[in-house]
């Protein structure tokens, strides 16, 4: 699967991993002691939602255009506030034109005394992230494969933080890697949080990826899942998954309120549902 990204900036996909990046994100902020962000797939950093990648599929219009359109209630709007004050602030205009990437959504988010780690290995999208941030003694853009990351760029110094991974799924056995890299990652840095995209596409290959996640032994990993339609016939997007490695104590709840609105805000089909379980934790059986 290629998920080049300027294609499906701003889609069903990127809004609830943005939401989750937010909430981990605020959450680190309760402590003043700083951290670091590490963004090991980062992209542009800012996509033209006007250009012709995104013009060509206008995937942002059923994605973040839905949320920012729809009427949700109070407890739901409190915890997705925060992303969809972002993404206005990229469009001060209040017409939508960009869509920020993760990346530049950390960096919205930090105080002083924290820091991100921006990772790209595409030469172009280097170029282009580090021409964001120029300047930005809180941000390091690096061009680097972020897979190497993984075990190069933990521990961070501050010894508490989040790394993101979020490939393109362009390449055959990314699934492998995301399992490979964690583990290599989380023996350097244990007490992280790791959050993990994933395309749900092919059933079955998630099924693998979830058993693989187990058998690591590593504790603390909740998996959440959002379709916008059933598993189709031939192979497409059809939902978006994250793995997330010791998150908030506060997440499972708060996406226990978020995932229903999502799930009806952007689905497609009527019950495509959504998944959020533990698949080691204190609420399992390990």
């Amino acid at each position: 699967m290629n998920y080049r990204h300027a294609y499906h900036a701003g889609n069903f996909a990127d809004v609830v991993k943005h939401i989750i990046l937010t909430r981990i994100v605020l959450y680190l902020q309760r402590k003043e002691q700083a951290f670091r962000v590490i963004d090991t797939h980062a992209g542009i950093g800012r996509y033209d939602l006007t250009g012709v990648e995104a013009g060509k599929t206008g995937e942002w219009q059923n994605g973040v255009g839905r949320l920012l359109d729809a009427k949700i209630d109070a407890k739901v709007a409190e915890l997705v506030q925060p992303y969809l004050d972002i993404v206005r602030a990229e469009n001060a205009d209040g017409e939508m034109r960009h869509y920020p990437g993760s990346p530049l959504i950390v960096r919205h988010l930090l105080r002083r005394q924290d820091r991100l780690s921006a990772l790209e290995l595409h030469p172009e999208d280097a170029e282009l992230l580090a021409e964001i941030f120029e300047g930005d003694i809180q941000v390091r853009v690096t061009k680097l494969d972020g897979w190497l990351a993984l075990g190069a760029h933990v521990p961070p110094k501050e010894k508490r933080g989040l790394v993101l991974v979020d490939p393109p799924f362009e390449v055959m056995g990314e699934f492998d890697r995301l399992v490979d890299g964690l583990v290599r990652a989380h023996k350097r840095f244990s007490g992280g949080t790791f959050a993990l995209w994933y395309p749900i596409k092919d059933r079955q290959e998630v099924r693998r990826f979830v058993a693989a996640l187990h058998d690591t032994g590593i504790p603390k990993i909740l998996r959440t899942e959002l379709m916008i339609r059933p598993i189709s016939p031939e192979p497409r997007l059809d939902g978006t998954g994250m793995i997330i490695v010791n998150p908030p104590y506060t997440l499972d709840d708060e996406l226990r309120t978020v995932l229903p609105a999502l799930s009806k805000i952007l689905s497609e089909e009527q019950n495509a549902g959504f998944t959020l379980e533990w698949i080691r934790g204190e609420q399992v059986d390990a």
